[in-house]
């Protein structure tokens, strides 16, 4: 309670010279607007409002314990000036922000009607002890006089009266801060809520995509060949008496055939999951897949150490599908593969650009869908960019371990 109230009187100074350091920048910024000075005050006064917002949801995480996040400043996911813009929309629009903004302006007043009452506070005590100071005439409590026979009643009433009205603007302290702030965490606790039941959703998707993936690669290839090499096997078997020579050539062609198999099976293994990507990390299994490719590849990869073994498989998946779609779809004659560590941000980021005829699309059940649930699941994000007439680009950011 003590504590309550003491954080009201620091406010009734603190938030008004908030409010007038605002103001100062939201006018200089309108009255400048036509001159570069003044779209830095706007943006000025935009994360003014942020760092109040911080600071006061930090105050009351303090003093009550609600168990608050902080609040984190919003981004675009768009690159580029026009990001940055979006950027700041983005952090003015924010309802949390300006729902503890407004529990700051209501918290300022609250602390001016504090001071006030401490004001009557001191003078109703020091007014109930008049008649050991003043032997006649009227004694001036708060803002009243009463007669100093009767100022020890009305001192002593005006300070309880004051104190319980000092007792109750904390009581209703702690009931806005409830209201206003105490819902931002059930808010973020509703968005991780969801946001893990879309996770959950694409990796129950990414799952089925891989699954029809290898058993159509599995049929359409392998199977095939390898029902080619037993009916080889059956007739090289009934020449083997007869006709030795074509018996021989029948084993050597299908001898060839097994061999290609094993190819295919490992190349869909390597689809799966690259077991050079756990042996010598993300790097070298870019650059083997870059060797395999069809068209030339530029790689461009920067890392501070492993992102985790999930991350980095993800991000691998979504770089060989891209590459495959640019060599089979977009008649492309190079593509580029730029991967990042930002540990600040805690992601693994890539973007895989290709100089193709674009016009690329997620469509249910195809490769691009697939990266999409496959990187949707770990909690990322993907962002695809192709144009008619190209060219396209596709953007991944992970969370990592590291």
């Amino acid at each position: 309670m003590l504590g309550a109230i003491a954080h009201l009187a620091f406010l009734g100074f603190y938030g008004a010279a908030v409010f007038a350091a605002l103001s100062v920048l939201l006018a200089g910024g309108l009255g400048l607007l036509v001159l570069i000075v003044g779209a830095v005050l706007l943006l000025g006064f935009v994360y003014g409002l942020y760092g109040a917002a911080f600071v006061e949801t930090a105050r009351v995480e303090g003093l009550y314990g609600f168990g608050l996040p902080m609040l984190t400043p919003r981004r675009s996911p768009r690159r580029g000036f026009g990001g940055f813009l979006h950027t700041v929309w983005l952090q003015f629009i924010d309802g949390g922000m300006w729902r503890t903004i407004a529990h700051l302006a209501i918290a300022t007043i609250l602390g001016w009607i504090a001071w006030f009452l401490v004001g009557i506070l001191v003078g109703g005590a020091t007014g109930a002890f008049a008649p050991l100071y003043v032997d006649d005439g009227a004694v001036e409590i708060g803002r009243w006089f009463f007669d100093v026979t009767w100022a020890p009643v009305w001192g002593t009433l005006l300070a309880l009266l004051a104190l319980a009205a000092l007792v109750g603007l904390a009581l209703l302290h702690g009931v806005l801060s409830r209201v206003l702030i105490a819902p931002i965490r059930e808010a973020q606790l509703t968005a991780q809520a969801r946001d893990a039941a879309t996770q959950r959703q694409g990796a129950i998707r990414a799952g089925e995509l891989e699954r029809t993936r290898i058993e159509r690669d599995l049929h359409d290839g392998v199977q095939p060949r390898l029902v080619s090499v037993g009916m080889t096997l059956g007739m090289a078997q009934q020449k083997i008496d007869t006709d030795p020579e074509s018996a021989k050539q029948l084993i050597a062609e299908a001898h060839t055939s097994t061999k290609a198999a094993i190819t295919e099976l490992r190349q869909l293994a390597r689809g799966i999951h690259a077991s050079v990507l756990d042996d010598r990390g993300l790097d070298a299994a870019l650059s083997a897949l870059a060797g395999r490719s069809h068209i030339p590849v530029h790689l461009d990869v920067r890392m501070d150490g492993r992102a985790g073994r999930d991350a980095e498989a993800a991000v691998y998946f979504a770089i060989a599908e891209s590459l495959t779609n640019a060599a089979k779809h977009s008649r492309a004659t190079t593509a580029r593969v730029i991967v990042r560590s930002r540990p600040e941000e805690g992601v693994l980021w890539a973007r895989v650009e290709d100089d193709g005829i674009g016009g690329a699309r997620v469509v249910p059940g195809g490769g691009l869908d697939g990266i999409s649930n496959r990187i949707t699941a770990l909690g990322g994000t993907a962002r695809l960019d192709s144009p008619q007439g190209g060219p396209t680009s596709l953007e991944v950011s992970v969370p990592c371990a590291s």
